[in-house]
């Protein structure tokens, strides 16, 4: 007894199709990979090659003074050291409150869940305004200090509503009913039961407070006035857009300012993006299944 396999042909018109939709993602491929990649050599190629633009994709008279005089400079390492602070403070907060406003909003037991958040999310449409907040941040005595930037934007709206699909699809009344019937409490249901089934939407939550944090600038840029509490992004901002090295002069004088100018740009931009780096691979998997399970019911 023979089987025959049977093969499907592609015809032309599909042929033509996946040649065009391969040749749009390798341009969009090249498109996002060849600013990384020029970023990182310029980073580690000399002052004067940088400036006389030499530089297109590989490294050029490979130098690291860059980092040398970063690594060595006060001001860059107070600011990575306040901008991981900020970072590790703000997403733990922002986090566990989501987590305490999302998940009672999920039940539906919970008394007035669909006016509460009809407001909440009405603040995504409407705000205050930048003046008003600053009044209110005023008014709380919280400028010039870290609390500035941790407090006025802990919750973001959208990843409440994201929170809040997960925990409705993905923890069943009946289970709550259950606990309730061998007298667990509510704060050692979520202690023991919510959390531990929870890891992929943390994950979500985690990485996207923490990016959004490591890259904020404008509240440091409104609410900060002591350069000790400026963020990494505060110092990147001002080297890239206003060009003012000032405070790493000193230490490579023997360097024209604009070469350490430019040098400095890339080698600042690679270590600021190295956390994100660092962290995305841990957590992709929760991530993607986060977003899936986040997204079906809302």
């Amino acid at each position: 007894m023979s089987s025959k396999r049977t093969t499907i042909r592609e015809s032309a018109g599909d042929r033509l199709f996946m040649l065009v939709i391969y040749t749009i993602l390798t341009l969009v491929l090249i498109a996002v990979i060849y600013p990384l990649i020029y970023i990182v050599s310029s980073s580690i190629s000399s002052p004067a090659a940088v400036t006389s633009g030499k530089v297109w994709l590989w490294p050029v008279d490979i130098s690291f003074k860059g980092f040398e005089t970063l690594l060595h400079t006060p001001q860059i390492v107070t600011g990575y050291g306040n901008s991981l602070f900020y970072t590790a403070a703000g997403t733990l907060i922002s986090v566990a409150l989501t987590v305490m406003i999302a998940y009672p909003l999920s039940r539906k037991t919970f008394f007035g869940r669909s006016g509460i958040m009809m407001i909440i999310t009405f603040t995504m449409i409407f705000s205050g305004g930048l003046i008003p907040t600053y009044m209110v941040v005023r008014a709380l005595h919280l400028i010039d200090t870290r609390w500035a930037l941790l407090i006025p934007n802990a919750i973001w709206v959208w990843q409440v509503i994201i929170a809040r699909s997960f925990f409705m699809s993905s923890i069943p009344e009946e289970l709550i009913e259950a606990s309730e019937i061998d007298g667990c409490s509510d704060l050692r249901f979520m202690r023991s039961v919510v959390i531990p089934l929870s890891k992929p939407i943390l994950a979500v939550l985690v990485l996207m407070y923490a990016v959004g944090q490591w890259n904020a600038y404008f509240d440091a840029l409104i609410y900060l006035k002591s350069a000790k509490l400026f963020p990494l992004q505060l110092i990147l901002r001002s080297i890239i857009i206003q060009n003012n090295s000032s405070g790493v002069m000193d230490a490579m004088k023997m360097v024209e300012r604009q070469q350490l100018a430019e040098l400095l740009k890339y080698a600042l931009i690679v270590i600021a993006t190295l956390p994100v780096l660092i962290i995305y691979p841990f957590v992709q998997r929760f991530f993607v299944q986060g977003m899936l399970v986040g997204s079906v019911k809302g």
